[in-house]
């Protein structure tokens, strides 16, 4: 397949997709689709020992077609996968934290242009000059605010020695690693540069000061709970449905203990699985969440136009899904954006992808990865417990490929009630 798309074939995706949605039942979890292929590449993930275990679902018109679960939730107890798995979320946390400030947006409780230190009066950070610049809640929601992360830096970067939280290790309370943050200097003026960051714990610790709830709560209230997401959130809710987590090794992925250093670009991002059950660990608002696939697609639905359950106003899910950084920004690589919560499309053909203009995409770092195409009407979320090659590495990019390949050619062929295996 082509690794990117004419306007032609955009066109006639977009005729498949309309074609087989149309074909399929009203309810909103249609009959699966035979889809040998992207079978066959779950199945050799699994087999080649890249991924220990994972969910994967695809939606068509706001209808799930494809469902399977594979490999094993904990290898070494021989649980099988299942699709209502519990994942620890990495930073597939950020796009319901955004959604929760764009809810107390919506509500006049938070202003997107407001400086953070109107609910954080002694968060101000300064640039290398010695000035403190405004930070706005639109700089921390588009990674625009000049923070960083440590896994983002050189070993001896200063978000490392100056002991900040990434939100994925046990680390300080929330009050000492807001401290810690703005103690470091900013790595650009606000607004003037790109970088993926922390900035999501800063801002849910604003959300939390504005309405006098703690963040867990906000989510619970203006998200998970009206979505129905009863496994998603800041704890476990069955423990027994928890996976455990691997890192990608070598002849077979390793599962991780407390604390576990795997290898990311220049640096190490530190991982600490227990920090789930500790309860003095702070709720990150970029790392710190629990949930499901299942859970995270119906979020992902919610956010289509013609969406009937959604908690969010179509124009403030259109404003989340505009491209705020600028090309620039490259997110994901060239031709991708940052909206609120989440990677934009802007040039489908710089990026070298199928996906149509103004997807949304990003993953979490304990190995899962998920888009929505609102021009092809698809989404797709890949949870594994493999890091990073479930997030990152050759597998969810099979997958989408897969995806594509399938709309191309075989999306208005009839529905089958074939289940796929397990």
């Amino acid at each position: 397949m082509k690794a990117c798309i004419d306007m032609e074939d955009q066109t006639r995706l977009r005729v498949a997709a309309a074609t087989l949605a149309a074909a399929l039942p009203a309810a909103s979890a249609a009959v699966p689709l035979a889809f040998p292929a992207l079978d066959a590449i779950v199945t050799a993930a699994v087999e080649e020992q890249r991924i220990v275990g994972a969910v994967v679902l695809v939606a068509l018109g706001g209808k799930v077609v494809y469902r399977r679960a594979a490999g094993y939730a904990d290898r070494e107890r021989n649980r099988p996968m299942q699709e209502d798995a519990i994942f620890r979320l990495a930073s597939v946390t950020k796009p319901m934290v955004s959604a929760a400030a764009l809810r107390l947006v919506e509500q006049g409780r938070l202003d997107l242009r407001a400086p953070v230190t109107r609910w954080l009066p002694e968060f101000r950070p300064r640039l290398r000059d010695g000035r403190s610049p405004v930070v706005t809640v639109h700089q921390l929601l588009t990674h625009t605010a000049g923070l960083s992360y440590g896994f983002m830096e050189a070993e001896d970067g200063p978000y490392r020695r100056a002991g900040v939280s990434d939100g994925l290790d046990a680390g300080a309370c929330l009050g000492e690693n807001l401290r810690r943050i703005a103690g470091v200097p900013l790595a650009y003026e606000p607004g003037a540069g790109w970088r993926y960051s922390v900035a999501l714990d800063v801002l849910g610790a604003a959300m939390g000061a504005a309405v006098g709830e703690a963040l867990p709560e906000i989510v619970r209230h203006e998200i998970t709970q009206p979505l129905g997401l009863e496994d998603t959130g800041f704890t476990v809710r069955d423990i027994s449905r928890l996976a455990a987590p691997y890192r990608d090794g070598s002849p077979a992925p390793v599962r991780m203990s407390s604390p576990t250093r795997v290898p990311f670009g220049a640096s190490a991002i530190v991982f600490d699985p227990e920090r789930v059950h500790d309860a003095r660990a702070y709720p990150s608002g970029g790392a710190g969440m629990v949930g499901t696939a299942p859970d995270f697609m119906r979020f992902l639905l919610s956010l289509r136009p013609s969406a009937t359950l959604r908690v969010l106003a179509a124009e403030t899910v259109a404003l989340m899904m505009r491209d705020h950084a600028g090309p620039q920004a490259e997110s994901q690589g060239p031709g991708w954006g940052f909206g609120y919560g989440w990677s934009v499309l802007t040039d489908p053909a710089r990026a070298g992808t199928p996906q149509g203009r103004g997807t949304i995409q990003w993953g979490g770092v304990y190995g899962h990865n998920w888009f929505f195409d609102p021009v092809n009407d698809v989404a797709v979320v890949v949870f594994t417990n493999t890091a990073p090659e479930g997030m990152s590495g050759r597998f969810p990019r099979a997958v989408r490929d897969a995806v594509y390949a399938w709309l191309a050619g075989d999306a208005v062929r009839s529905p089958s009630p074939q289940t796929p295996p397990t």
